[in-house]
């Protein structure tokens, strides 16, 4: 244990709010230096323990008590090496480690020539404070529902890599969420890495969401694409909407839709209306069910179109 987080000195374990609680919660710190140290502490702690990349969630979600993250224990992950690399190979594709900040990606000239749609959400979570901080690895282990990098890994047909007490083991990225801040992923276990193959020529994506107003940054609805391009027809295409059902879902009628047709607005359209009918969104303050469904059929159609013309089709 190298620290302690939130609190600082034994003696605030004895302040007490009016009714008798406690006003603050004694966490463990810990800044392990290898994949190993780290998932033996996760390991040790009874899944009591979370890992800290930018801790932009982690952080808010403990200074409010949030019931779902019920720990005792923070694993600070920034001072492993493996998982602040970022690799480029055109004959095999990116590799970013689950610790590597928002600004480092998006700035990177292997991503921009390359993975240029990684962007989309790369650049638009937070702002530029939390971009210095905050993670596509965090984002995605943090599991919420509205998450603006994972479709945009899922469309990517990206695989992570986990390491836990038995070794390491590969996820695609569409199976790591399970439900509200739930993922695959173990308490004892740990994201080392997202692996981006090689999409090839005539390959283009995007990410677009739509939000209420610029100070709510939670999307209302959000849509991640990819298309593959060839003889001016589809031959492969993915669509992955956010915020519209209890995780990131794949759209597996929007593929149907599109593979082996010709590049058309007809086809685009077709794969925008499976993506309506995929959603299932609730009502609350931020817009009505049906509301979320028609932008699931808008911002599919919209992200489609600008993968097509990334992808050199149009």
């Amino acid at each position: 244990m190298s620290g302690i987080i939130i609190v600082t000195h034994d003696f605030v374990r004895d302040i007490k709010d009016n009714q008798g609680g406690s006003l603050l919660k004694w966490i463990d710190y810990h800044a392990p230096e290898s994949v190993a140290d780290a998932v033996k502490i996760l390991a040790d702690s009874d899944g009591k323990a979370r890992p800290l990349a930018g801790g932009t969630d982690l952080i808010v979600q403990l200074r409010v008590k949030d019931p779902r993250v019920n720990a005792e224990t923070v694993v600070d992950i920034k001072k492993i090496p493996e998982l602040n690399q970022m690799d480029y190979d055109k004959s095999g594709g990116l590799t970013i480690g689950a610790a590597v900040p928002l600004h480092l990606i998006y700035n990177n000239p292997d991503v921009v020539k390359h993975f240029p749609a990684i962007i989309d959400s790369a650049s638009l979570i937070g702002g530029t404070p939390i971009q210095g901080r905050a993670t596509l690895g965090g984002n995605l282990c943090n599991g919420a529902p509205s998450g603006d990098s994972i479709p945009n890994l899922v469309a990517h047909k990206v695989i992570a890599t986990v390491a836990g007490p038995n070794g390491t083991r590969e996820i695609p990225v569409e199976d790591v969420c399970t439900g509200p801040r739930q993922t695959s992923i173990d308490s004892n276990e740990l994201l080392v890495s997202l692996y981006f193959p090689n999409p090839g020529e005539g390959f283009g994506a995007n990410y677009i969401r739509f939000i209420p107003r610029n100070e709510m940054d939670i999307a209302v609805a959000g849509a991640g694409v990819s298309v593959n391009i060839s003889n001016g027809k589809f031959v492969d295409g993915r669509v992955c909407l956010a915020s519209v059902a209890p995780k990131p879902i794949l759209v597996e009628g929007a593929s149907k839709a599109l593979v082996g047709q010709p590049v058309s607005d007809e086809a685009i359209q077709n794969a925008a209306e499976a993506a309506r009918e995929a959603a299932s969104p609730i009502s609350d303050m931020r817009g009505t069910a049906e509301y979320r469904k028609h932008l699931c059929e808008v911002l599919t159609r919209r992200a489609l179109n600008t993968a097509v013309e990334r992808a050199g089709g149009k």
